[in-house]
């Protein structure tokens, strides 16, 4: 098991400065968040590309994740995360996720990058049920499918409280309509912590899936708000000892987005937190 940091806490700093601070704090890698300021695939020349390489290169860094669930250079006004969802009802609009997907596979095989991850499904319109937007979800990210398979790059699904799948039972059920070998599970554990799973029961039972992790901490009311590891309620005990159960040997990516007032001190508490736990597993 090995700890990085995601970039999304960093808004307000250029890539190669939040690279440095994560690296000098001791993290091994990084999330790249692919989205604005730092590396909007569609906005990314070669150079920019090749800039991100010899940053990480330069920082003895290695990317964990290109992160393509947020997409706040689209500004909607809803939800600047989730929206253009892949459920949208609009099929121009939905379009703008599908190519920011694609776009983010791409860039993930060209900087390094083993997995993107993607948001899972959107919340439902008014009126809209639960199993036909599944399968518009389903029927949506083929094209992503495909080319993840066609770059040899995971392809993340991450359950999220509020949105289609948000539990264990609806991510099994939206993996039986998937058959391709690079779709796979983004495990966030303060996200099934929020939707009143037991991380480490769900990380056992959801183990042949997993391919990534996000690490945060929650409140014990289960509010989906990000906090630093050890100032919630999650046992991070039990779940690195889960972790550990299922000989899972990839990375962590610590995710505290809400932290962009003081990313530092975020990412050096949520390191000297997380390292002991890490080393006793």
């Amino acid at each position: 098991m090995k700890l990085a940091f995601s970039t999304n806490a960093y808004l307000r700093y250029p890539f190669d400065d939040a690279a440095r601070r994560i690296s000098e704090i001791g993290y091994q890698g990084l999330e790249v968040m692919a989205d604005v300021p730092q590396a909007w695939p569609a906005h990314l020349l070669e150079r920019d590309k090749a800039a991100i390489r010899r940053t990480v290169d330069e920082r003895g860094l290695t990317i964990s994740n290109v992160n393509a669930f947020m997409m706040n250079a689209v500004g909607d006004r809803r939800q600047p995360y989730w929206h253009p969802s892949w459920i949208e009802p609009d099929p121009n609009y939905r379009q703008i996720r599908v190519d920011h997907t694609l776009r983010s596979l791409e860039l993930a095989k060209e900087i390094g990058a083993p997995s993107i991850t993607t948001e899972p499904g959107g919340p439902l319109e008014i009126g809209q049920s639960w199993s036909r937007a599944l399968l518009q979800f389903v029927e949506e990210l083929k094209p992503a499918i495909e080319q993840a398979e066609r770059l040899d790059t995971w392809l993340l699904i991450e359950p999220e409280p509020g949105l289609l799948i948000e539990n264990s039972e609806q991510l099994l059920e939206f993996m039986r309509h998937i058959d391709s070998p690079r779709v796979g599970l983004n495990f966030d554990v303060g996200h099934f912590y929020c939707v009143g799973e037991d991380p480490a029961q769900a990380i056992r039972r959801l183990s042949a899936l997993i391919r990534h992790f996000h690490i945060e901490d929650i409140a014990s009311s289960r509010e989906h708000h990000h906090l630093i590891p050890g100032d919630g309620a999650i046992d991070f005990a039990a779940v690195f000892q889960a972790i550990r159960d299922i000989r899972y040997h990839g990375w962590m990516t610590v995710e505290l987005y809400p932290y962009v007032d003081d990313p530092d001190q975020a990412a050096r508490l949520a390191y000297d937190r997380l390292l002991p736990l890490l080393k006793e597993v």
